[in-house]
């Protein structure tokens, strides 16, 4: 698949430890080849329709949506703060 970022992600993204960012990257990797694969944790976000969480670690996640063969990468960062507001 193909992987998109809004702006919004890549503003949160740049604001990330560059530790985070590598774990986000190596993410975003296993994400464009199966966004099922177990490593992710992939999760639809309940209540929101078309919305996906990932885990990036154990604080740390991402949020996408698919439309057609694209992934967009909407936020990243802080496990709370991204499902505020998906």
């Amino acid at each position: 698949m193909k992987i998109k970022a809004y702006r919004s992600f890549k503003k949160k993204y740049r604001k990330l430890p560059a530790a985070i960012q590598d774990k986000v990257d190596r993410q975003i990797e296993q994400l464009s080849k199966n966004f099922k694969h177990p490593s992710l944790h992939t999760k639809k976000i309940k209540g929101i329709d078309g919305i996906w969480e990932v885990r990036v670690d154990d604080f740390y996640r991402l949020t996408f949506e698919i439309v057609e063969d694209t992934v967009f990468l909407r936020v990243v960062g802080n496990h709370d703060d991204v499902l505020k507001n998906p």
